[in-house]
């Protein structure tokens, strides 16, 4: 059985609320965050690969950076392209925890070979 990682943030976001993002801020992800596409409650972008592996081994950086934030995407996964969703479903909708989730994966994908 494996340990699971001491992450201090998690218990501290457990139990905050967080508020919805308001209209103005809404309209402006096309500048923040212009290759994310918003439908209603979420917010989306896929991210294409040369194969497989790379997908892959981007989704693993995926999956530790939402886990150091305790805010997890949904992602799907085709072959070379990785498709990912965030909202913040305990509230609804997309909040600021979103905004720099996205912030985290863009950083990630620019990093990426």
């Amino acid at each position: 059985m494996h340990a699971e990682p001491e992450y201090p943030e998690r218990e501290a976001c457990q139990n905050q609320a967080m508020a919805l993002l308001h209209d103005d801020a809404l309209a402006a992800l096309g500048t923040s965050h212009p290759d994310w596409t918003v439908d209603g409650a979420s917010m989306s972008r896929t991210f294409t690969f040369s194969d497989f592996i790379g997908a892959m081994g981007f989704v693993t950086e995926i999956a530790l950076l939402a886990e150091k934030a305790f805010h997890h995407p949904d992602i799907d996964i085709r072959w070379n392209q990785v498709t990912l969703v965030l909202s913040t479903h305990s509230e609804g909708g997309l909040t600021e925890q979103d905004l720099a989730l996205a912030s985290a994966i863009d950083g990630a994908h620019k990093s990426q070979p």
